[in-house]
């Protein structure tokens, strides 16, 4: 995460193939709602964090893993 917030709703799920800039995750920071894409095409690997979890700025969130 970019800044501390609360995870309102995980987008995604482990093994979900995703593109570049698909939305993974919304949070809601300083009242308004951000949404977290992903950088790069991939795998969704892991998920770190659970909905209403209150999240560190740095704080990593999903982890993906390059196509094959």
């Amino acid at each position: 995460a970019s800044i501390p917030g609360a995870i309102i709703e995980i987008l995604v799920k482990k093994g979900d193939k995703v593109k570049k800039d698909q939305k993974l995750v919304i949070m809601e920071a300083m009242k308004m709602e951000t949404t977290i894409t992903a950088k790069t095409d991939g795998i969704v690997e892991e998920i770190f964090v659970k909905e209403m979890k209150i999240v560190e700025a740095g704080e990593l969130l999903i982890q993906l893993s390059k196509e094959n």
